[in-house]
């Protein structure tokens, strides 16, 4: 069975989006590398007008996605147990080693929130992980939804090609990545980085190396302290510059 990832959300219009365009959306509709299946939470309304949202419990403005409502959507799922997801401004970050997690499940399940959010107590009950895209507040989980998933399949065999091409990219051992080149070797003035035009590949893998650790330390003093003591305590300490 291919990598399957199911979104429940109150617009399933919104997908494929970027999901079917280039090659992720090549491994799905011409590979089968991986599969990406719609549920609409509103077909599992008992409301005869087809909400499933209600007040806030204590008040407020806004509305709240309803916990039996939600409930059903999920249950109604089957097949092999995936990680469900909830995309929520209050998760947990998504990084790049939760996404390798995920992708060597058989797939993922990702709820798409809107209004004020979605009834805790389903989150709870199910066992949602609450996953966070950015420090920003988006309209709905849709969006954020499109980004764990391709994060997700972009790392399956065969999706993107290479193999080799994702071992250097950012946060794959901390640092961010080197910045990239081609031709024209002149744009507007510019010229490209003698060293990458040079031939001698020692020097390229090492000045390569040197601007991933200038990226990450100017950039992510964050990702820049744990790399020093990651490094530290392999007895390897980066040059300090």
């Amino acid at each position: 069975m291919p990598f399957t990832a199911t979104v429940l959300t109150m617009f399933p219009e919104a997908f494929p989006g970027p999901l079917g365009v280039s090659l992720i959306g090549t491994a799905w509709r011409e590979k089968g590398l991986w599969s990406l299946d719609m549920v609409d939470i509103r077909a599992f309304s008992t409301d005869t007008r087809g909400f499933l949202d209600d007040t806030p419990a204590g008040g407020g403005p806004g509305a709240v996605l309803k916990a039996d409502v939600v409930a059903r959507a999920v249950d109604s799922l089957s097949g092999s147990q995936r990680p469900l997801l909830y995309m929520s401004a209050r998760g947990r970050p998504l990084t790049q080693a939760r996404v390798k997690e995920w992708a060597k499940a058989d797939g993922i399940v990702v709820l798409c929130g809107r209004f004020e959010g979605v009834d805790q107590r389903v989150l709870d009950a199910r066992g949602f992980e609450e996953v966070s895209v950015g420090d920003a507040v988006l309209a709905g989980g849709e969006a954020a939804a499109m980004v764990a998933i391709e994060a997700c399949v972009r790392l399956i065999p065969g999706v993107l090609g290479a193999a080799d091409s994702l071992s250097s990219e950012s946060f794959e051992d901390g640092l961010l990545e080197h910045p990239q080149y081609t031709r024209p070797r002149t744009f507007e003035g510019l010229e490209i980085p003698e060293v990458l035009v040079s031939g001698d590949h020692k020097k390229v893998a090492k000045w390569r190396e040197a601007q991933r650790e200038e990226t990450t330390r100017e950039r992510r003093p964050d990702l820049w302290e744990a790399h020093l003591a990651k490094s530290q305590l392999k007895g390897a300490k980066p040059e300090e510059k």
